[in-house]
């Protein structure tokens, strides 16, 4: 039996590892790359849409039109200071329908930011919005009162 044909040892492999290894690297670094993306867009679009149905449900609590846009663009800002996860924040109040038994609509938008990812350029900068609505209580009096 010569050198040649005597078995290998079970713990020489040669250089397979090493190019699996640079063949895979790549391969997950993308995969993380991506769920880091996906999870910025996710994380904005509940952002934005939870702002909203706060912001109808402030506007909701409110006894006049004025009032209630006000509230709810309060609250609508207060909720979206994180530029990372929405830049230039917008809140649309509509109270055409507003008084007892009506409704308030709140449109949220901004810009989903890829800040922080400029590096790789993900291109996930877009815009993205939510509207939600509240009823106001019927039995609400509407008017200046306390």
């Amino acid at each position: 039996m010569s050198l040649r044909d005597a078995p290998r040892c079970r713990g020489e492999r040669g250089t397979s590892d090493a190019l699996g290894l640079a063949l895979l690297a790549p391969a997950m670094i993308g995969l993380a790359v991506v769920i880091v993306f996906l999870g910025r867009g996710v994380d904005s679009r509940a952002t934005v849409q939870s702002a909203a149905e706060s912001a109808a449900q402030a506007a909701a609590q409110e006894r006049t039109p004025d009032r209630a846009t006000a509230a709810a663009r309060a609250v609508g800002a207060a909720m979206l200071v994180d530029t990372a996860t929405c830049a230039s924040p917008s809140v649309d109040v509509d109270t055409s329908l507003f008084g007892p038994g009506g409704r308030v609509a709140v449109t949220v938008s901004c810009t989903v930011s890829g800040g922080g990812l400029e590096l790789i350029d993900p291109g996930i900068d877009g815009p993205t919005s939510a509207t939600a609505f509240a009823v106001v209580d019927t039995f609400r009096a509407s008017g200046d009162g306390p």
